[in-house]
């Protein structure tokens, strides 16, 4: 039975009350009354004290716990003195890059480095490193050898086996061995970090703490008494009959006669399931060297994240193991508010004075709702990160946060900026049967359709909405996380109340492309899916006299995806009169599917051979280029990248002036603006702005 996050005997300190906000100096602590901090957390953030933020949920769930805790945020990596700061914890140091991933927020898709940070004061760039949590592990190892040294947040979390490394363009060893640190935990690790922390505070070394869900760590060798399954291959050698699958693949017909989606694993020992198996998966060196076996190891991996079934996964490295534990249970509905209810100031630390961090100025009006996705997004790294079980928010919990920005916040205007989170309507929809998602190991409940077993019903979300928007004081409540619009369409009720009295004049949705290649490949429905969505969009926003805009995503040079489909994605954006703004090239974030699907040219939703599915990928940044000038279509600067390419794939005949025409057959010169045909009524902000333009502009001209 897991521990309640609460019901922890709390330390000591815990007579000390929590801080006004948590100590980033000497002077703080000693303002405190502190001698030392208990647990020091090194973060490439800005120290904001919010609970979006990873450095503060943690920060203040261990001071609820009676531990004392300092913070270091974004240190000078050049040297270890900014590490001995606050001096020597008595417990660990905890490690984290932040929010983000550092490498995916110091550079761009093409791999150019950025000038900006949105989480450091005054957007500026530069405050820290690439792979800062390898970088700053690195340096307290310098400035305190022998503390225990605990890594997470999402860039240890996504790299914590081998992974290909987009930066460099190889496979990387799992962090554990290049931070050299004692442990890492992934995910969201709140179960974890409370109980590693009473665990030391007893006087157990952590070099012992080796079940811990959601942990991985260093080990030489696999202890004696564990049943290894060996998934070290795809090829079959030997015997005609080939050895049990790990992962036994199910079918449709499977689903409706068992009412579950995946059948209980055979193991190859034939013993069945138990809690002392572990899955040898393909070395470092091997998945190096052979992309089938990194595509294979990938598929292994997705595999074994139900936190309700899934076993331990061991991969070598040289001589030593790289251990990988269960993902954490997800937190019950009462640990959750808990955990969102702590007494965080809501604020920067007051050390930045007036300095705006535009991470939180985006997100200190909206409330987290929930966690977790479902979706299984192949190029996203969300699931991977929270996992597929939905972890929620009461109402109440919900309603008092959204009072407490109201009574507290200086800046707050009546405008809750979001309610949501991964995606905001996935708030209560769960598997109708514990038993069913206790076994299931599907990677996604809603692709290739919605699972039958998944509740649908968004009506408990339709009741939310309209008691934040009844509150006094608020005058308006947005949703601004990303919506699953083929759910949304299950319960039309409530897309008429997101289309009624939640749309700021614009919503942003993700069909991400049109050709069911590329979908199938990111797990994502069929563009039919979004036109039904839009058809309920525009009806709805007449029936509330409202003039509202759909704001569609797409995604450029994903795996899967050929110059045709990419052609075929512009000609719809031509019929559609759209103009697509922002535009998304493909990024391959460590240990996302798509990913596996980019470095290997293999296919791992889909058992791994060495004759499987090959699926093109888009790596030349001349193909990537024209990927994203196909969704780009309207601009001027794209136009000789098009014909060229084009007139190489024998479709010149979309070359003219004419309606049904891509790209016009010449260049206008430089000082003349160019006219565009009118868009339609769901385009983006920035396509109207160029059909209106300012009085300033107009001047110019």
């Amino acid at each position: 039975m897991t521990a309640d996050l609460f019901s922890y005997r709390k330390f000591w300190a815990e007579c000390l009350g929590p801080a006004p906000e948590l100590p980033m100096s000497r002077a703080e602590m000693d303002a405190l009354g502190w001698d030392s901090c208990d647990v020091i957390i090194v973060t490439g953030d800005a120290y904001v004290d919010h609970p979006s933020f990873g450095m503060a949920v943690i920060g203040r769930l261990l001071e609820a716990q009676g531990f004392r805790v300092g913070i270091i945020a974004q240190p000078d990596w050049t040297s270890p003195d900014p590490f001995r700061a606050l001096g020597r914890p008595n417990l660990f140091f905890g490690v984290s890059a932040g929010n983000m991933d550092s490498m995916i927020n110091r550079y761009t898709a093409d791999r150019k480095r950025r000038n900006d940070d949105a989480y450091t004061p005054d957007n500026a760039g530069g405050r820290r490193p690439d792979r800062a949590v390898i970088v700053y592990s690195q340096r307290l190892r310098e400035a305190w050898r022998d503390v225990p040294l605990v890594i997470g947040s999402i860039e240890a979390s996504l790299r914590r086996i081998a992974h290909y490394d987009y930066w460099s363009d190889k496979v990387r060893r799992s962090i554990l061995l290049d931070s050299r640190a004692d442990l890492l935990l992934y995910g969201n690790a709140e179960r974890a970090i409370v109980e590693l922390a009473h665990r030391l505070a007893r006087g157990e070394s952590i070099g012992a703490i080796r079940d811990l869900r959601g942990s991985a760590f260093v080990r030489k060798r696999v202890p004696p008494g564990w049943r290894v399954i060996d998934s070290t291959s795809i090829d079959v050698v030997g015997k005609a009959a080939p050895p049990a699958n790990p992962y036994q693949e199910t079918d449709a017909a499977q689903c409706s006669q068992a009412g579950i989606d995946a059948a209980p694993l055979r193991l190859i020992d034939g013993l069945g399931d138990s809690s002392d198996t572990v899955i040898r998966i393909p070395a470092y060196e091997a998945v190096r060297e052979d992309p089938d076996l990194y595509a294979h190891a990938s598929r292994i991996l997705h595999k074994e994240t139900n936190p309700h079934n899934a076993r331990p996964l061991v991969q070598a490295h040289g001589d030593r193991e790289v251990w990988l534990n269960p993902p954490p249970l997800p937190l019950q509905t009462a640990e959750l508010d808990a955990v969102f209810e702590l007494p965080y100031t809501r604020q920067p630390h007051s050390a930045y004075g007036d300095a705006a961090i535009p991470a939180f100025d985006m997100i200190k009006h909206s409330v987290n709702i929930m966690r977790g996705c479902f979706g299984g997004c192949t190029f996203c790294s969300i699931t991977e990160h929270e996992g597929r079980i939905i972890q929620n928010r009461s109402e109440d919990s919900i309603i008092r946060e959204i009072e407490q920005i109201r009574d507290s916040s200086p800046s707050f205007t009546g405008v809750i900026s979001d309610l949501g989170g991964p995606t905001a309507n996935m708030w209560r929809l769960a598997c109708n049967s514990r038993e069913v998602e206790a076994r299931c190991r599907k990677l996604s409940c809603v692709f290739p359709g919605i699972c039958k077993n998944l509740d649908t019903d968004q009506t408990p979300l339709v009741n939310l909405y309209r008691r934040a928007r009844a509150l006094p004081g608020v005058k308006k409540v947005l949703i601004a996380s990303g919506l699953r619009y083929d759910l949304a369409v299950q319960t039309p009720e409530y897309v008429r109340e997101l289309v009624t009295h939640h749309v700021g004049g614009y919503l942003k949705i993700a069909p991400e492309h049109t050709e069911q290649a590329p979908l199938d490949k990111m797990m994502k429905p069929g563009i039919d899916s979004y036109e039904r969505f839009r058809s309920l969009f525009e009806k709805y926003s007449r029936e509330a006299g409202k003039e509202q805009y759909l704001i569609p995503y797409f995604i450029a040079a994903h795996p899967g995806t050929r110059d045709r489909d990419m052609l075929e994605l512009a000609l719809w954006l031509k019929r559609n009169r759209f103009r697509a703004d922002q535009v998304q090239t493909f990024y391959p974030s460590p240990m996302a599917t798509a990913t596996a699907m980019y470095h290997s040219g293999r296919n791992p939703l889909r058992r791994v051979t060495r004759n499987s599915e090959s699926v093109p990928a888009v790596k030349g940044l001349a193909q990537r280029r024209l990927h994203k000038a196909f969704l780009r279509y309207h601009d001027p600067d794209n136009w000789p990248t098009l014909r060229s390419a084009l007139k190489k794939m024998g479709r010149a005949d979309l070359i003219g002036n004419g309606k049904m025409h891509l790209v016009p057959p010449r260049q206008p010169p430089r000082r003349h603006a160019v006219v565009q045909e009118p868009s339609r009524p769901f385009a983006t902000q920035h396509t109207r702005a160029e059909r209106r333009p300012t009085r300033r502009a107009r001047k110019r001209r």
